[in-house]
């Protein structure tokens, strides 16, 4: 299967926290990061998760925001540390492709934000991401 969603990050499944409805899952990514997703129960059993499950993560470019520099005291678990290695600024909106260990993830902000943030190809960034943006495929 062929997906729109460019951010895909290889990992294995390191801990499950099963609540009523949905799950807290952590995964280990191959580039050494840890990443937290939220997904339903009714997910995890149909992807057969457990601990040592190889999954890939799987985050749109539009639910990714960037920092210059870690951000405390906020509720987003996945602050992923990366250099920016392309920036293409258009008429309202960027497109920002940032390394982080392991691979690449693309971010899509306003212009004005990649304006006011002074990004510039070689900065760098922390990628945020909210546990319920991130999706997971089992491998």
């Amino acid at each position: 299967m062929t997906l729109s969603i460019r951010n895909q990050l290889p990992g294995t499944v390191t801990e499950l926290h099963p609540g009523e409805v949905m799950a807290t899952v952590k995964i280990h990514l191959d580039g050494g990061q840890d990443l937290m997703a939220a997904i339903t129960l009714e997910a995890v059993e149909q992807l057969g998760l457990a601990p040592g499950s190889p999954v890939r993560a799987l985050v749109k470019s539009t639910e990714i925001s960037l920092a210059t520099s870690r951000v405390e005291g906020l509720s987003i678990r996945n602050q992923l540390p990366g250099a920016i290695v392309h920036l293409a600024l258009g008429a309202a909106m960027a497109s920002v492709k940032v390394a982080v260990p392991g691979g690449e993830l693309t971010a899509v902000i306003t212009k004005d934000a990649a304006e006011d943030l002074g990004l510039f190809v070689g900065s760098d960034v922390i990628a945020l991401i909210k546990s319920t943006e991130v999706s997971l495929a089992s491998l």
